[in-house]
C-alpha cells in the first residue's frame, strides 16, 4: 500500500515552533504528530528533521526504539492480540499465527486493502477470557485459532 502525502497542519507546525528551543522536543513533537495522523508519515518526519535540525536518522531511531509510535498507518480495524503471561500460556502465538495467515500479513502490518492491521500488545488486562483479541476496542476472549476466520469475516462484512 502506498503511503499518502500527508500535509502538515497548522497545529503542528505551531507545536513544532513552540517547542523547538525546549529540551525534549523530538519526543514531544513525534507525540503530536502521532496523536495527529495515527503514526508517523515519512514526509512529515523528514519536515521535522528540517525543523528541528535533527538528522532523519536520529528520528527514526526513536521512532523504531518506542512502542508507541507507528510507522504504518494503521487499518480500518485495528486487531491487537494479547501475548501476557494467561493469553499467551493459553494460545495467544497460536492466534497471532491464525491472524497472520488468515490476513496474509505479518506483526505490525497493514492489509494491502488498508482494512486490517495487527500488532501485539503484553496485557489488555482480560486475563479471565485468555486467550484475547482486540479489534477496535472490541474484546474477543477465550479463542482458539479456529475462531479466527469467522471473526475476521465478520468484520469483514462490515468494512
Amino acid at each position: 500500500m502506498n503511503e499518502p502525502i500527508e500535509k502538515m497542519t497548522p497545529e503542528i507546525s505551531a507545536f513544532i515552533e513552540e517547542w523547538k528551543s525546549k529540551p525534549g522536543n523530538l519526543i514531544m513533537v513525534l507525540h503530536q504528530v502521532q496523536q495527529t495522523y495515527g503514526y508517523i508519515p515519512r514526509n512529515i518526519a523528514i519536515e521535522i528533521s528540517e525543523r528541528l535540525s535533527v538528522p532523519l536518522a536520529k528520528i527514526y531511531g526513536v521512532v523504531t526504539f518506542y512502542n508507541f509510535f507507528k510507522l504504518e498507518k494503521a487499518g480500518k480495524y485495528k486487531i491487537q492480540v494479547c501475548l501476557g503471561t494467561a493469553c499467551y500460556i493459553r494460545g495467544g502465538d497460536d492466534l497471532l499465527k491464525a491472524l497472520e495467515k488468515e490476513l496474509g500479513i505479518g506483526l505490525n502490518s497493514t492489509t494491502p486493502d488498508g482494512l486490517f492491521s495487527i500488532e501485539a500488545v503484553r496485557c489488555l488486562g482480560c486475563c479471565g477470557l485468555a486467550p484475547v483479541i482486540v479489534v477496535n476496542g472490541n474484546v474477543h476472549g477465550r479463542l482458539t485459532s479456529k475462531d479466527v476466520p469467522a471473526i475476521i469475516e465478520q468484520y469483514r462484512k462490515q468494512g
